[in-house]
């Protein structure tokens, strides 16, 4: 029986293309050869701090004494380690443990968020949400109503509390008859101020998560996650 020895190639050839693709298809692993973690900017955070126990290392205040004495900042280091091609330290939040060193860069990328999005105060503020895996509290389902502002309870029920503001003469049962003028005073609760300043504070919230994402995704820095695209709604009650 004679051999096709173009059969031959063209199945050598068609084998190295398909080991080429599974090597090209894998690109998505760590040094080591295993598998990246992919998650989404608010599972980072609450791998990061809820997980890993990870700490912000925010700066001291600003004096020039004290900053010599304390030297650099942890986002300084992550940052000339990276360039240096060397290893976060990691382990020095847990005691007796041992502290992500992804962990670390996320927490570190956290106290870089800039003035215009919060800064320091809502760095702690997404740490905290993250430890307890919650997120800011945009009154779903609120609206404001109109309520008494104060109100008795007696053998009849609760009623509202009424002010006396004036009196009017009126004629009743065949003779003019004094009365007094009543009013109810009201409140709006919640006030509409207050549903607005939850929807802006969350709205925040989501920007300052997806400054944090973008910049873990244009860094490179960490090794074993993977922060994929998506934040969470940054107006849900529309």
């Amino acid at each position: 029986m004679k051999h096709d020895r173009r059969l031959h190639q063209s199945n050598g050839t068609s084998a190295a293309k398909s080991r080429s693709l599974r090597r090209g298809a894998n690109t998505n692993r760590t040094t080591s050869g295993r598998h990246k973690r992919e998650m989404t900017i608010q599972q980072a955070l609450e791998w990061a701090f809820r997980i890993e126990k990870a700490q912000l290392e925010l700066p001291p205040p600003p004096d020039t004494e004290a900053a010599e004495a304390q030297g650099y900042g942890f986002e300084y280091v992550l940052i000339r380690q990276a360039q240096l091609g060397t290893k976060v330290d990691g382990g020095r939040y847990k005691r007796d443990s041992y502290t992500h060193e992804d962990a670390d860069v996320i927490a570190a990328t956290v106290v870089m968020l800039p003035d215009a999005l919060g800064g320091k105060r809502m760095a702690i503020r997404i740490a905290e949400l993250a430890r307890a895996g919650l997120t800011p509290d945009w009154m779903p389902g609120v609206v404001p109503r109109c309520l008494p502002r104060e109100t008795r309870q007696n053998q009849h029920g609760v009623r509202a509390v009424t002010e006396v503001v004036g009196t009017e003469r009126v004629f009743s049962r065949g003779k003019w008859r004094t009365v007094d003028v009543l009013i109810c005073p009201v409140i709006w609760d919640p006030y509409p101020a207050q549903i607005e300043t939850a929807h802006r504070g969350y709205s925040d919230w989501v920007k300052a998560l997806g400054w944090v994402s973008d910049a873990l995704r244009g860094s490179k820095l960490m090794r074993e996650v993977v922060v994929v695209e998506g934040v969470p709604m940054r107006e849900p009650w529309r």
